[in-house]
């Protein structure tokens, strides 16, 4: 199966909310447990542009965007989608969306924001305007950390450096399944969570430097 490389002078055009929409159930619609919902997606595409070393553009297609939908499978060239055409749906559709975040990173990171879940806590009051809103980012973790195996020996440097780790502290303790946050409350986790944005515009910075 032949797939598109990372081209970072492709089509960088943000995803409109219906095409985000739209690519997570597709994503969701496949027969398969190992595919990323949006926001693991988010999180691994994130990942992905900042693993150390060799730039995702060097990087084959085969080797990161089947880990998208679980894999290829065996026998059918389509597996796991019902056509070619699908396929080629989902490809485009993320390689916009690794093309947009990299594109922000670079020329309006304030603007950039990743792909969270937010819930609605309990007010003291009657009034929901009052209800605080937790932030939680266990799945674009856990999607970053996907990427993260996929070149353990080049990210190994920067989760035991002193400043580097302290900004991946926040993924690998709502990420992992056995992290320290697995069983938090959600003021903890939000707390984790809004700390990733700023998090990764720092190593993105770092990255660009490397």
């Amino acid at each position: 199966m032949q797939y598109p490389q990372y081209n970072p002078a492709s089509d960088n055009r943000p995803l409109s909310d219906d095409e985000l929409n739209d690519l997570d159930e597709l994503l969701a619609a496949l027969p398969t447990d190992g595919a990323l919902n949006i926001e693991a997606l988010d999180g691994y595409l994130a990942g992905l542009l900042l693993t150390p070393g060799r730039p995702l553009s060097d990087l084959p297609g085969a080797e990161w965007l089947p880990v998208i939908w679980g894999g290829d499978g065996d026998g059918d060239d389509n597996a796991p989608f019902v056509s070619g055409k699908q396929r080629k749906k989902v490809v485009m559709l993320v390689l916009r969306h690794l093309h947009s975040i990299a594109t922000a990173w670079t020329q309006h990171p304030k603007a950039w924001e990743p792909i969270f879940s937010f819930a609605d806590g309990e007010s003291e009051t009657d009034d929901e305007d009052e209800a605080p809103e937790y932030a939680d980012a266990e799945d674009w973790a856990a999607g970053f950390l996907i990427a993260v195996d996929l070149a353990p020996d080049a990210w190994a440097p920067l989760f035991e450096g002193a400043a580097t780790g302290t900004l991946l502290a926040p993924i690998a303790a709502l990420g992992a399944e056995d992290g320290p946050l697995a069983d938090a409350g959600a003021e903890a986790r939000d707390e984790a969570s809004r700390a990733i944005p700023d998090a990764m515009l720092a190593l993105w910075a770092i990255r660009q430097k490397s």
